[in-house]
């Protein structure tokens, strides 16, 4: 029986660890109708509805292509989450978008 209790006790633990991790990810937001800054929380957060992001301008997410950060670098970002293995994905994610939706605009004013 106490066995089953402990198994339990560490899924809720996991679960809970796991659920926080993936809220700090999905923290960092692009929006199409403001391409160039990225939104990002500069404080802990604890949902999504009492989420303060600030604006960053975009060349600043993954600014150091997920290499050590230098000791007097100073994020706006919590936990330097701009600088995550995820935010450079996202970067690549985001500069994928803006170059289709350029490309889409270019092909519109040329008339295909």
């Amino acid at each position: 029986m106490k066995v089953i209790y402990v198994v339990f006790v560490i899924s809720l633990f996991v679960l809970g660890v796991l659920c926080k991790k993936d809220m700090m990810r999905k923290s960092i937001v692009f929006d199409k109708n403001t391409p160039d800054v990225f939104y990002c929380p500069i404080h802990k957060p604890t949902g999504f509805d009492k989420l303060i992001v600030k604006a960053r301008p975009l060349k600043k997410l993954c600014e150091f292509e997920g290499k050590e950060l230098p000791e007097d670098y100073k994020s706006d970002c919590y936990q330097d989450i701009d600088e995550s293995d995820y935010a450079c994905k996202e970067k690549y994610r985001i500069m994928t978008r803006i170059k289709k939706l350029q490309l889409a605009d270019i092909n519109q004013d040329a008339g295909y």
